[in-house]
């Protein structure tokens, strides 16, 4: 499977006309076009069918367009659904997800509501049983018919439904943010962090990113516009550490290492294993490069 820059992911209120038209110019690399959290009661009929139709006019480039619906024990979640699914949205977003049963039954009201095959899904970790459940809920991925790829964290609401305190560094949150970055590596999918709530922040936004980077996120999500451009800057392979992956590949691409477990460059013993993580931050380094170039 190609490798997909997820380094930016941009929350964009359904509510708001500008905000989609807005969606298809920044330079982020997926936008969340949301029906639940960034959308008011009296105004979830007016995003539905706003949101339903920029997605089908299309028009984001290369961008990938995710659509979070409202969830399906709400008055919108079933409405959402079946106005959203024929769409084409490359992925629909599940909240609430607390157990691996949920996603069987959101693949095949998916599938009823006639989602294009390519339809993928991705299911918000936001709750208490999510994160007791986290191997379970990414091993539903096994049963194909739940169409699931990815993780989102939903770090507020983790915060209000655990009284968790979001304090930089994130020590009350890291076992669970871990052990769902954990389950869903183990089964194949992404994952993406969650908010950073102060937009004034600039530092504090910089360090979150790159904690969120050396845990082995793929990228972060993002509720302003301003927060893009630091995010892709901290998810993006630094030039020495492509340099250095390629020269990994190479040793290890020479006829006399083909097979050897363990080689020394540069006066620094390297595994195979190294090589392999060489070749898919080269691989990522390589699509922002085109993505960029575009």
């Amino acid at each position: 499977m190609a490798i997909r820059p997820r380094r930016s992911v941009l929350y964009m209120p359904g509510s708001n006309a500008r905000a989609l038209d807005k969606a298809r110019s920044l330079p982020c690399d997926v936008v969340i076009l949301d029906l639940e959290d960034a959308v008011a009661p009296d105004a979830k009929q007016v995003a539905r069918e706003q949101v339903a139709a920029a997605v089908r006019q299309g028009g984001f480039g290369h961008r990938e367009v995710v659509v979070r619906l409202n969830g399906f024990d709400t008055a919108w979640g079933h409405d959402d659904l079946a106005a959203l699914a024929p769409t084409g949205a490359d992925v629909i977003l599940i909240p609430k997800v607390n157990v691996g049963a949920d996603l069987v039954a959101a693949g095949k009201a998916i599938a009823a509501a006639s989602a294009p095959e390519r339809t993928a899904v991705w299911a918000m970790m936001e709750t208490p049983l999510a994160m007791l459940n986290a191997g379970a809920i990414a091993a539903a991925a096994k049963d194909r018919s739940t169409r699931l790829t990815g993780f989102v964290m939903g770090t507020n609401d983790l915060a209000k439904e655990t009284g968790a305190r979001i304090v930089p560094g994130r020590a009350p949150m890291n076992a669970w943010l871990m052990t769902s970055l954990a389950a869903a590596r183990a089964h194949g999918l992404a994952i993406l962090d969650g908010v950073w709530n102060e937009i004034g922040d600039e530092a504090g936004f910089a360090r979150e990113c790159a904690e969120a980077r050396d845990m082995g996120f793929d990228g972060k999500t993002l509720i302003h516009p301003s927060q893009i451009g630091p995010c892709n800057a901290a998810f993006s392979p630094a030039e020495k550490e492509v340099a250095w992956a390629r020269t990994i590949i190479a040793a290890f691409d020479l006829p006399e290492n083909a097979a050897k477990g363990a080689i020394q460059i540069e006066g620094r013993m390297v595994e195979r294993l190294h090589a392999e993580m060489a070749r898919k931050l080269v691989a990522i380094a390589d699509a922002i490069a085109a993505r960029e170039a575009a």
